[in-house]
């Protein structure tokens, strides 16, 4: 469980720096609507290295209850293609190459979060007090 701890710090610590970079670096480089899509991607990875760091916590604290290491690898992993696919397809005109080809991982990482709190939920549903 450290690494996910450490993970979920991490999550949180880059996703300061990428809200700060977005907010005073990419205003005057990429158009609105992809400044809008950048803090959407910044927005998810802030709240799933909350729920990370919550998740950890709970499986430490509460008696019984656990988290599978395999939701939590999911949840990171489905981040870190969800917002890592909207940060590139935000910043593809900075790196002047097309990268639209990643616009499918958005949604699969999407997926693989909604995934992750639904086997979150079944944990919850089969924790006994």
């Amino acid at each position: 469980m450290k690494n996910y701890l450490i993970t979920g710090v991490l999550l949180m610590l880059t996703g300061v720096l990428l809200g700060a970079f977005g907010a005073h670096s990419l205003k005057e480089v990429i158009s609105e609507e992809k400044l809008i899509s950048f803090e959407t991607g910044v927005r998810y990875q802030m709240i799933h290295g909350i729920a990370l760091l919550v998740l950890v916590g709970l499986t430490r604290a509460l008696e019984g209850f656990q988290v599978k290491n395999s939701t939590i690898f999911l949840m990171t992993l489905g981040v870190l293609l969800f917002s890592g696919s909207i940060y590139l397809l935000a910043l593809q005109e900075i790196f002047g190459v097309g990268l639209t080809f990643l616009w499918p991982i958005t949604p699969l990482g999407g997926l693989m979060i909604i995934v992750s709190w639904g086997l979150v939920l079944y944990s919850v549903i089969k924790w006994k007090e």
